[in-house]
C-alpha cells in the first residue's frame, strides 16, 4: 500500500487507533508500550500487511518534530529543587558518559569487525560512527517508564536519569554529525575544527534556551489572548522557533528546546493546567507517530541479516559498555552515590527513537555501510526496550531503591491556577474527628482553612456550619499558603 493523499487519514487513524489497544493491553504485562508501538509499525510495514514507506529524510523530519516536543515536554517537567543536588553527575553522565559509551562501544564494534565470522567489516571511523548513534539514552523511553510506571526512587535517582535522558541526546548528536564527516572525508578534520563545533553547538544552544525560554515564559505572561486555548498553541510555536532559529545559529537545537522547556516549567505562566494537558497529550500523539514511522521504516528481513552480530553489540553496551562508562563518570562522587546506584543508573540505559533516528543521518548522508548501520541499530533498540525497558521496575525493588509514592493533589480532581496563593488538600473524616462534634463549625479547623465541598460516596454536598458530617466523609479543604 501506498501513502497517497486519499488512504493518507484512514491509515494513520487505524494505526494510531491499534496501536493505543496493544498500548493498553501491553503495559498489564509490564511491556514497554513505545515498544509495542514500533512493533505495530513493523507490522504494517513492508513484511507486514505491505504499506510501503522507505524515505529515511522524511522519517528524519518526523523524528526532529517529535523530538523538540518530547524534549520541551520533559524539560517542563524538570524541576530546578529536584535536579540541584544531582546537577554535577547529571552532567557528567549526559556528556563523559556518552562519549565514553560510544568509545568503548565502537572499539569493540571494530574488534567485531576484524573477524572472519562475522558479516561486517567497518573500518574504526564507522565502527563509531555506529556507537556513536546509539549513544545516549532515550528520553522518550525513559520519560515515559518512569512516568507510566508512577516510580519512586530513592537518592534522587529519578531526576538525575531523566535531567540524564533529557540531555544527553544532543551529545549525541554532535558525535553523530562529526562522524559522518570524518567518515566522507578525504583530508580529514583538525581536531581544533571539531572541538571548536562542539563548543559552538553546547554554547549556543544553551543560550538560546535560556533566552528563548524567557521570551515565551514573558509573552504567556503578558499577552492579553481572549481564547485560552491559544496558549498552548503559542507555547508550541515557541518550541519550533526555538529549535530551527538554535539550528540556523548552528547552536544544537535539542539543547536549547530541552533548556526552554526548564525555564517555563520553573516560572509562574497563565493556564499552566491547559498547557500542561495539551503538552502531554501532544507528546503522547508524536511518540506514537515516531515510533509506528520508524516501524514502517525498517525492512525486518534485513535486520535479520545483521542479528547475530547486533545481539553481541548489544549485549555489550547493557553489560559493559554502558556499566564501564557510569561507573567511569560517577567516581569523583565517592559515597554519595551507592553502588546500588550506580548500577540501576547503568542498567536504565534505555535505547529508542532516538538512536533509530540519528542511524538515519547515515542512510541519508549515504555513508558506506548506512543500510547495515541502520538495521544493527534498530534491533539493538527493540533488545534494549525488551530486556532493560520491561525490568526496570523489578529492577528498583530487588536493588531495594524503590518508594511508596508520594501523594500529590487531592482526591477530587480540582485545582487552582497559580495565581491564587492558595493551598487545596483532601482530609478523611474519622471517628476521631466526629468525638469532637459532628458539624463542621465543630471541627476546630486552622485559621484561615474553609471547607470547599464534602464528598460522600458518590454524592457531593455544599457545606454549611450545620451540616452533620459521617464517617469517611472526604472534606475539600483551601487554606492560605504557608509563607
Amino acid at each position: 500500500m501506498l501513502f497517497t493523499a486519499e488512504n493518507v487519514l484512514l491509515v494513520g487513524s487505524i494505526l494510531l487507533f491499534v496501536s493505543i489497544v496493544v498500548g493498553k493491553t501491553g503495559y498489564r504485562f509490564g511491556v514497554p508500550t513505545l515498544l509495542l508501538f514500533l512493533v505495530v509499525g513493523m507490522l504494517f510495514g513492508s513484511d507486514g500487511l505491505g504499506i510501503q514507506f522507505h524515505n529515511a529524510k522524511e522519517a528524519q523530519f518526523i523524528g526532529m518534530v517529535a523530538l523538540s516536543i518530547i524534549l520541551f515536554s520533559g524539560g517542563m517537567d524538570t524541576k530546578f529543587a529536584d535536579i540541584k543536588p544531582i546537577l554535577g553527575p547529571g552532567i557528567l553522565l549526559s556528556t563523559c558518559g556518552v562519549l565514553l559509551t560510544a568509545l568503548f562501544t565502537g572499539l569493540f564494534i571494530w574488534w567485531l569487525s576484524g573477524m572472519s565470522w562475522t558479516n561486517i567489516h567497518f573500518p574504526l571511523t564507522i565502527s563509531i560512527l555506529l556507537a556513536a548513534t546509539m549513544s545516549s539514552t532515550d528520553s522518550a523511553s525513559v520519560f515515559a517508564i518512569l512516568r507510566s510506571q508512577k516510580m519512586n526512587l530513592k537518592h534522587n535517582l529519578r531526576p538525575m536519569l531523566e535531567l540524564e535522558s533529557g540531555s544527553n541526546d544532543p551529545m549525541a548528536y554532535m558525535l553523530t554529525i562529526v562522524m559522518i564527516q570524518l567518515s566522507l572525508s578525504t583530508s580529514g578534520s583538525g581536531w581544533g575544527h571539531i572541538l571548536g563545533m562542539f563548543a559552538v553547538q553546547f554554547m549556543v544552544g544553551a543560550g538560546a534556551g535560556y533566552l528563548l525560554g524567557k521570551l515565551a515564559i514573558l509573552m504567556l505572561n503578558r499577552l492579553n489572548i481572549d481564547n485560552q486555548a491559544l496558549y498552548p498553541i503559542l507555547l508550541l510555536s515557541f518550541v519550533f522557533f526555538t529549535f530551527s532559529i538554535t539550528d540556523l545559529l548552528h547552536g544544537n537545537g535539542y539543547l536549547a528546546v530541552y533548556i526552554a522547556g526548564m525555564m517555563v516549567g520553573n516560572h509562574r505562566i497563565m493556564y499552566r493546567k491547559e498547557i500542561y494537558t495539551f503538552m502531554d497529550g501532544l507528546t503522547w500523539l508524536f511518540q506514537i507517530i515516531m515510533f509506528l514511522c520508524l516501524g514502517l521504516l525498517v525492512n525486518p528481513h534485513e535486520m535479520l541479516e545483521v542479528a547475530a552480530v547486533a545481539l553481541l553489540i548489544g549485549v555489550f553496551m547493557i553489560v559493559v559498555g554502558r556499566p564501564v562508562s557510569v561507573w567511569l563518570c560517577l567516581l569523583p562522587f565517592g559515597r554519595r552515590i551507592t553502588g546500588r546506584s550506580r548500577l540501576f543508573v547503568s542498567w536504565v540505559g534505555l535505547r529508542g527513537a532516538v538512536p533509530i533516528i540519528f542511524a538515519t543521518y547515515p542512510v541519508v548522508h549515504q555513508v558506506p555501510g548506512a543500510d547495515a548501520i541502520f538495521n544493527i541499530v534498530f534491533f539493538i533498540t527493540i533488545v534494549s526496550l525488551v530486556v532493560q525497558g520491561t525490568t526496570v521496575s523489578r529492577m528498583a525493588r530487588r536493588l531495594g531503591l524503590s518508594m511508596p509514592l508520594e501523594q500529590t493533589g487531592n482526591a477530587f480532581g480540582v485545582e487552582l491556577p497559580e495565581e491564587i496563593d492558595s493551598d487545596l488538600r483532601d482530609m478523611t473524616v474519622t471517628a476521631e474527628l466526629l468525638s469532637r462534634g459532628a458539624t463542621l463549625k465543630e471541627l476546630n479547623l486552622p485559621k484561615g482553612t474553609l471547607v470547599m465541598i464534602v464528598k460522600r460516596g458518590e454524592e457531593y454536598l455544599i457545606p454549611n456550619g450545620t451540616l452533620r458530617l459521617q464517617l469517611g466523609d472526604k472534606l475539600l479543604l483551601i487554606s492560605e499558603k504557608n509563607k
